[in-house]
């Protein structure tokens, strides 16, 4: 006997526009309601959406509180998120109400990386301070004193977080000579070890003070959130840089700002922020940070796939199956 809780042809609300493929697949597959305004929804908004969906699309935009799913009506049965973090669920306060949480992991680890890598290369060599330089017509052409930055070849790359992303990061950035150190929950194994060159760390503040530069690649949970202050940026030094490319809530905020502002650490490369799209203005003052709009993900290939893997889940889900990618409190 069918599931009366899962209806075949599901109604399926999007809290953003996605990519057109996408949205065009899931319209013929499902009773799909997307946002063509691509607002972000207010706390109000999003109780309208989860009081009228069998499931609801979010994106890290949306904050899916404890409160909004005590509130949602049973009629809510999945929240198949687009994205792979899901920092941005109450997932303990989802499984109370036994609301199914999917995410899109895999399809955004090149990607990613990519972006990385990109950054752990801009900052020391100071590309976007030389990209301005030429623009504003203050450059008056080559000096051997000018614009030097640091080569970053036989330094040493501290990962925090060795899942998916950093093992990618930690792939590329051994073709650019970096020396791999890491730390995570889990040591990787030795094999994979040995094939990165990589050390482990299982103490964080050991590893901060061995390493040149730090990459960020865990996800933001209770246990991360803030895990980067004051006194482990001082251990990264006044020689090293920092690279957060997975949730601004991981480094604290001022902290990170002070460092900068009094060189404490030489620069940082960061592409997500706390309460975005607000970023503190204070950063964008400083000439040592590299300031990207959340661009991690953000390719046609990466994006396009994220929205398939969401149809994967609902589908799965619609027929009665557990979603391949179904997340559970304590995952992370």
């Amino acid at each position: 006997m069918a599931d009366p809780k899962r209806p075949s042809r599901p109604r399926v609300i999007l809290t953003r526009a996605l990519p057109h493929a996408s949205e065009a697949r899931m319209a013929a597959l499902f009773d799909s309601v997307p946002n063509p305004d691509d607002a972000p929804m207010e706390a109000s908004a999003l109780a309208a959406a989860m009081a009228d969906a069998d499931v609801l699309v979010p994106t890290v935009t949306d904050r899916i509180t404890a409160d909004l799913l005590a509130a949602a009506p049973d009629r809510l049965r999945l929240i198949a998120n687009y994205g792979a973090g899901v920092g941005h669920i109450d997932l303990k306060a989802a499984r109370a109400r036994g609301i199914v949480v999917t995410n899109t992991p895999g399809v955004l680890t090149d990607d990613t990386a990519d972006m990385a890598m990109a950054l752990i290369l801009a900052v020391p060599r100071r590309l976007v301070e030389g990209d301005k330089l030429v623009r504003s017509g203050g450059w008056n052409g080559w000096s051997p004193t000018s614009m030097r930055g640091h080569r970053i070849g036989g330094r040493k790359l501290g990962i925090l977080g060795m899942g998916r992303i950093g093992q990618a990061v930690a792939q590329r950035a051994r073709a650019f000579g970096l020396q791999i150190h890491y730390h995570g929950r889990h040591r990787v194994h030795e094999v994979l070890e040995h094939q990165l060159g990589a050390t482990y760390h299982d103490d964080l503040d050991a590893m901060l003070e061995a390493v040149d530069i730090l990459t960020i690649h865990t996800p933001h949970t209770a246990t991360t959130n803030g895990l980067i202050g004051a006194r482990r940026l001082d251990l990264l030094g006044p020689d090293g840089w920092l690279v957060n490319t997975a949730r601004g809530e991981i480094v604290e905020p001022d902290a990170l700002v002070t460092a900068l502002q009094e060189r404490r650490i030489a620069g940082a490369g960061l592409d997500v922020y706390v309460d975005e799209p607000r970023v503190d203005p204070r950063l964008i003052a400083l000439e040592n940070v590299v300031l990207l709009p959340h661009l991690g993900s953000a390719t046609f290939e990466a994006r396009e796939a994220m929205g398939m893997k969401v149809i994967a889940n609902i589908r799965s889900w619609a027929d009665g199956h557990r979603p391949p990618d179904q997340v559970f409190e304590g995952w992370l």
